[in-house]
């Protein structure tokens, strides 16, 4: 006798829950995606104890009708297609008849729905999957779900189920992807009589962001447009300095579905590149619009990840668009949020000095901190305390790198100083300074063509420095705290990245090489990735044995720091596993250099140096961040001084 038999429909029932229906968020899912596809204006979602005991939706869609409401329950019903040629162009978020049928399955499931709005309606009742009841009863015009004892008949898919917080987490973590997805939509999320999200339902994305965000991302949001031949952008991006530690505030919609999407995330990462510190992930919400054919949604049971058919081009062009609107704003994060203009009283002030008789640049005076009179002039030489602490020879020596009035320090700063190059010089004025931006820009991956009317730096006037380690400067807006280390890391980034991108034929010969020694395992490797080092204008080659000799590198190389950048750069290459990314060697390289030639902590700066710090920083594409992605200037502005020190009230 055979083995083999049909399984009955309720088992194949609770079989198929299995992939649609795997915790209470599911049911959620699957029911707010029908009454959206419905046509709803407004759903209200009504959750008790985190969905295992009711989960309640109600919408004001259209209803289904009389002789659909037994069809609806049975398996593969739908409304949605009706051949194979309707899978490659899906509109709608729900389309394989799965839902009712699989949510009835595993629960008590009670439906109330109406097309018209005569006040008259039909109620169906499922348990289990068995059909208990099809009735007239009053109703609304849309449709009214009540699920029931999740779970009930399949204790062992019960056991599974995490705490209430948590599957309430994920509930309402996907309510406001779809409030996301959907602003012309008011929703209304309630757990346990408790109001957990209502959005208005004008269509105003920023409100919604604000509703679940708050009001300080929401004012932090940045607004992003764009669009080509094969997809649409917009929604909104928040600026670098309103970060997450992980990326579930990014959200994709695409062509109004919610979606997960690994190389989406890497196009974020890679239009904030350099903006945001290690682990630190922006809040983004953007809808992407394409035709159906250009995506496939059916390769996942809850539809939560989809195909793209033009991904390389789609990673593209998202990537430049966010970068084009991070380019246009002054990423300057203000230690205090300023509030709104209003009126206020301002108490009088009083100017307390008296003229002061100019005297000539010999006699002007050094503070002890090392700060020079504002009046002294950049070519005037720097006059050193002997009882000022941290300015030594050695740090002054360091510091020179910043001057321009000595030919001993031009010589110096040729050896590794940025803008050594004709394209870097004068980059104080707006021409130049466009010329490096579209310089670097020609360098990045996605080959983009970018606009060049990007915002311009602040002019800021130097005061002095504080602890040897931030420059303070101000402006008719305020006061400014620029990290020096982190300033001068952003200058030396841009100019070695063009450095390491545009290999000179010239380089430094050595007369004694430097040998590098590694594993047996790791020279293996490396002897077939020597040619990478070749394209950066590192001339590494195989000594024998467990040993390579450096011949020649750049002799813009910062000096003295070559032997541990080469060494860093070859154990880079080593632990990559796949093809070695040329572009991410010349990044990784350009940050170590830098990081390398920079000014540090506790190194005391002259106001001519300062100056000149500032006025090259004026001139780099990013200068609001360091290669590492932490802020380089932070503002306060004259109204928040004011009000610290009770001049408003």
């Amino acid at each position: 006798m055979g083995k083999i038999h049909i399984l009955e429909e309720q088992i194949a029932n609770q079989i198929a829950a299995g992939e649609v229906v795997e915790r209470p968020s599911s049911v959620v899912k699957e029911l707010v995606e029908n009454s959206i596809d419905a046509g709803s204006t407004k759903i209200d979602i009504v959750i008790e104890e985190g969905g295992l005991q009711s989960i309640r939706v109600t919408d004001n869609g259209s209803g289904i009708e009389k002789e659909d409401c037994e069809l609806a329950f049975l398996p593969h019903a739908t409304s949605k297609i009706s051949s194979s040629k309707d899978l490659f162009q899906i509109r709608s978020l729900g389309f394989r008849g799965e839902a009712l049928p699989s949510i009835s399955a595993v629960s008590k499931m009670s439906c109330i729905t109406s097309t018209e709005n005569t006040g008259l309606g039909y109620k169906v009742v499922n348990e289990g999957g068995v059909l208990k009841a099809v009735e007239e009863t009053r109703a609304s015009k849309g449709t009214d779900i009540t699920v029931k004892e999740l779970f009930y008949n399949t204790p062992a898919r019960l056991k599974y189920v995490k705490t209430i917080q948590t599957e309430l987490g994920h509930i309402s973590d996907y309510i406001y992807r779809l409030a996301l997805a959907y602003p012309d939509i008011r929703f209304t999320l309630t757990h346990n009589g408790k109001t957990l999200l209502q959005t208005l339902g004008n269509g105003d994305l920023l409100q919604v962001i604000a509703a679940i965000y708050g009001r300080t991302v929401a004012k932090a949001m940045i607004q992003v447009t764009g669009s080509n031949m094969d997809y649409s952008l917009s929604g909104y991006i928040a600026k670098p300095e309103m970060t997450r530690s992980n990326r579930s505030s990014i959200s994709f919609i695409v062509n109004g579905r919610y979606i997960r999407n690994p190389f989406l995330n890497k196009a974020i990462l890679n239009a904030y590149h350099t903006l945001l510190p290690i682990h630190r992930y922006p809040i983004c919400v953007l809808h992407i619009q394409m035709d159906p054919t250009l995506l496939d949604v059916n390769v996942h049971p809850a539809k939560l990840e989809v195909r793209f058919s033009k991904e390389k081009e789609l990673m593209v062009f998202l990537e430049q668009e966010l970068r084009k609107s991070l380019q246009k704003q002054v990423l300057i994060p203000a230690a205090k949020e300023p509030k709104s203009e209003k009126t206020v009283v301002i108490q009088e002030k009083l100017n307390l000095y008296s003229a002061q008789p100019q005297h000539s640049t010999e006699n002007k005076d050094v503070t002890s901190e090392g700060f020079r009179n504002d009046s002294l002039t950049k070519n005037e030489s720097v006059i050193v305390n002997s009882k000022s602490e941290g300015i030594t020879d050695n740090i002054a020596k360091d510091q020179s790198i910043l001057r321009d009035d000595n030919d001993s320090i031009q010589n110096h700063r040729q050896q590794y100083k940025p803008y050594d190059d004709q394209r870097f010089a004068n980059t104080n004025n707006k021409s130049s300074r466009e010329a490096v931006n579209q310089f670097v820009s020609s360098q990045n991956q996605t080959n983009e063509v970018i606009n060049h009317s990007l915002p311009e730096f602040p002019k800021l006037h130097p005061i002095g420095q504080m602890h040897g380690t931030y420059v303070l400067a101000q402006n008719e807006s305020g006061l400014y705290l620029i990290d020096q280390h982190a300033a001068h890391e952003r200058i030396n980034y841009e100019y070695y990245y063009y450095k390491f991108g545009n290999p000179e034929p010239i380089s430094q010969e050595l007369l004694i090489p430097i040998t590098l020694e590694f594993t047996p395992t790791e020279a293996e490797l490396l002897k077939d990735r020597l040619i990478y080092f070749e394209q950066v204008g590192v001339q590494l080659e195989f000594f024998g044995g467990n040993a390579f000799r450096v011949g020649s590198y750049p002799y813009w190389f910062p000096k003295g720091e070559e032997k541990e950048i080469i060494t860093e750069m070859a154990e880079w290459v080593l632990t990559e596993k796949k093809a070695i990314d040329i572009a991410k060697l010349r990044e990784k390289s350009s940050i170590l250099c830098s990081c390398k030639a920079s000014i540090k902590a506790n190194q005391y700066l002259s106001i001519s140096e300062i100056e000149a710090l500032l006025d090259k920083l004026t001139g780099c594409r990013n200068p609001y961040t360091c290669p590492h992605g932490r802020p380089i200037v932070i503002s306060f502005s004259t109204y928040e001084l004011e009000k610290m020190f009770k001049r408003v009230m």
